[in-house]
């Protein structure tokens, strides 16, 4: 008995590719898309699912819940500032009071709450979380001061920013919590600007 194969067209890559990984990744283009336009908070899992063109109980299934969604699709953009434009002198109060407005300001809703909580137990918002810091917080410390010291200033400033959020949003502090935001810009604007410039 003689068997051929046949080259594979189009169609047959696509009957190839199992429904589980087509239905996950509508999932998490549906999920990006509305992540990025409506925040996390205010995206639902119907909303999600409704977008994705399925029921949202697979959501769920695939996923087990939004924060772990999230965790897997989320992009932050710090939208750090160009030192160039930033006094010298004032880059850690300036680097500070830029982190507050991402987590109380317009950008509250984009997510970063959502995967410090997730990052101690999900792999994936653990990434986020260093390349966030690796990507954009990394290029902008290394300017402040010599390059060969860049790393380990860049890491110190990530222990006081990541810190801070730790202790504000997602344990709520009460203390922490209830500083005012000059407060914590003038005193850890002074530390983070000890850890930018010199390390």
């Amino acid at each position: 008995m003689s068997t051929s194969v046949g080259k594979l067209t189009p169609m047959t890559v696509q009957r190839a590719t199992p429904k589980s990984i087509r239905t996950r990744k509508a999932i998490e283009t549906a999920a990006r898309e509305l992540f990025c336009t409506n925040g996390f908070e205010r995206t639902t899992v119907r909303d999600i699912g409704a977008r994705a063109g399925i029921d949202p109980s697979m959501i769920i299934r695939y996923f087990g819940s939004k924060d772990a969604l999230f965790a897997q699709v989320a992009e932050p953009n710090l939208q750090l500032q160009d030192l160039d434009i930033i006094d010298m002198d004032g880059i850690g109060e300036a680097l500070v009071r830029h982190f507050l407005a991402q987590w109380e300001g317009e950008q509250a809703g984009r997510g970063l709450p959502v995967l410090l909580r997730s990052a101690a137990s999900n792999d994936d918002a653990a990434g986020r979380i260093r390349d966030i810091f690796q990507e954009q917080v990394f290029p902008v410390i290394s300017r402040a001061g010599p390059p060969e010291t860049a790393p380990d200033r860049a890491g110190l400033v990530a222990t006081q920013l990541l810190g801070l959020a730790l202790a504000r949003y997602v344990l709520r502090i009460p203390p922490v919590v209830a500083m005012s935001s000059d407060v914590i810009v003038k005193t850890i604007g002074e530390t983070v600007q000890r850890y930018a410039t010199k390390g």
